[in-house]
């Protein structure tokens, strides 16, 4: 017995206006690029087209659809129990970001394979330089301290054309470092990005799935399947996303003249007091903070600069003004 048919927006307001998934999938389209989507597609209790969201091999199904429709990537593929992040939020990021450049571009956004771009956290998916270069023309570096991450990452570079001139990943060999071991001598990014563990524990993540995967269901789920994936260094760390962001902000200081933007997502909004303290004392000369939202979820993204403005315009004058 269907529920009462929800009414739908036309787009999905939270999202950004660039963003290609505003408006609700269109099914049809989506199983004409990828038929295998045709297996997981059903009408729901509340007579809308849509996926078992609970069920990881349909929200992979779903992924691999949208980045042949939208993104033309014929083959993408992620080792089991791999973060399977949901696109539409992943896009939000990179799309700010371009704001983010364009607002010290003259309010133009920055295109071409010039603008470099370094994924802390490229995990198995690659999914930002995906994103980003496709939108874009970016170059990426993506870094990870999983091999396993890395070599998913590059499989997928590699089986899709167009991808390998523009995106190189490189394995941190030691976790507790972020730029350490990764940035070369000299080297220079216009722009971090991170999806840091949110997480501080694996018991925080189970109970987080089994209240997601609960609401889903619409019922209580006491050892839920990570619907969307992801291992231990994916989704969880020592000391969470707060302790991941303060070491991240300490060892940026350190290389403040190698990226114009500094940026991170900030999940939990009671972290940001102790993150701007952290920018504080860091010295960090601008400090932003751009607000996400998709569906019920807020986020944020929480960007800084050690440049000057008179730093900032000499970059953008090397380094953007070449940029078609």
């Amino acid at each position: 017995m269907l529920s009462k048919k929800r009414l739908h927006p036309k787009e999905k307001s939270k999202l950004h206006p660039r963003n290609r998934n505003r408006e609700r999938y269109n099914f049809d389209e989506l199983i004409a690029v990828s038929p295998k989507l045709s297996t997981y597609a059903a009408t729901n209790i509340y007579g809308d087209e849509s996926i078992d969201f609970a069920n990881p091999d349909a929200v992979k199904t779903l992924n691999q659809a949208i980045l042949k429709h939208f993104y033309a990537i014929e083959n993408w593929d992620i080792p089991p129990n791999y973060l399977c992040p949901p696109i539409p939020g992943r896009a939000d990021y990179i799309h700010y970001i371009a704001d983010l450049l364009a607002e010290k571009n003259g309010g133009k956004i920055p295109f071409g394979e010039s603008i470099k771009c370094l994924d802390i956290g490229v995990g198995a998916n690659c999914i930002y330089p995906i994103i980003g270069n496709r939108e874009y023309g970016w170059s990426f570096v993506g870094t990870d301290i999983d091999p396993v991450s890395i070599e998913s990452a590059n499989n997928i570079i590699e089986s899709n054309s167009g991808l390998s001139e523009f995106i190189e990943c490189r394995l941190q060999p030691d976790s507790r470092n972020i730029f350490d071991s990764i940035l070369k001598e000299g080297e220079l990014f216009d722009v971090s990005i991170c999806n840091p563990p949110f997480h501080s524990s694996e018991a925080d993540v189970i109970a987080a799935s089994a209240k997601k995967v609960s609401n889903l269901k619409q019922k209580r789920v006491k050892n839920p399947t990570l619907n969307f994936g992801g291992k231990s260094n994916e989704l969880w760390c020592d000391g969470g996303e707060e302790k991941f962001i303060e070491t991240m902000i300490r060892e940026s200081r350190i290389y403040w003249d190698s990226c114009f933007w500094f940026t991170t997502l900030v999940s939990k909004d009671w972290h940001l007091q102790r993150i701007y303290k952290a920018l504080d004392y860091a010295e960090a000369f601008a400090v932003k903070t751009i607000p996400m939202g998709q569906g019920n979820k807020i986020s944020r993204i929480v960007a800084w600069t050690f440049l000057d403005k008179n730093q900032q315009k000499k970059w953008r004058d090397l380094r953007w003004n070449i940029c078609k």
